[in-house]
């Protein structure tokens, strides 16, 4: 039992940083197929109960549905996201984040407790928008 824990766990770390190690915002079939090489025994099923669980320990984000399947983030810090409307691709865009003033004003005006904030654009990315540079095709990935 001992040895199927430190497996789950090696798992766990394995999902955990190939999160954190692209700039993709990948889904978990992409996380799955990364990952398979290395763990010949890993399923889908796995993938998704571990970014979930990462998810709700606050080790990674899921940025919602993209083009019909959920991308995540293993960059949890506050930061804003461009969703290229045309590939698909998410990006990290530079943004000023709603500070905790802001949220203090919502539930002062409305009586809600907003606790987080996120900020979506969306649009198209250089590459479809025909201002690519040349290290942004990396962000084309799923």
């Amino acid at each position: 039992m001992e040895e199927r824990r430190e497996n789950f766990s090696r798992k766990r770390a394995a999902i955990l940083a190939a999160l954190q190690n692209t700039k993709l915002h990948p889904t978990a079939e992409w996380v799955y197929a990364r990952l398979k090489p290395q763990y010949p025994d890993l399923s889908l099923g796995t993938v998704y109960r571990n970014l979930n669980r990462l998810r709700e320990k606050g080790q990674a984000v899921s940025l919602g549905a993209v083009g019909g399947r959920e991308r995540f983030d293993g960059d949890t810090s506050p930061h804003a996201h461009l969703v290229c409307q045309q590939c698909g691709a998410v990006l990290d865009v530079p943004a000023r984040m709603p500070e905790e003033a802001e949220l203090a004003r919502i539930a002062q005006e409305t009586g809600c407790v907003a606790q987080t904030a996120s900020l979506t654009f969306r649009g198209l990315c250089p590459q479809c928008a025909g201002n690519a540079p040349k290290n942004q095709e990396e962000a084309h990935g799923e």
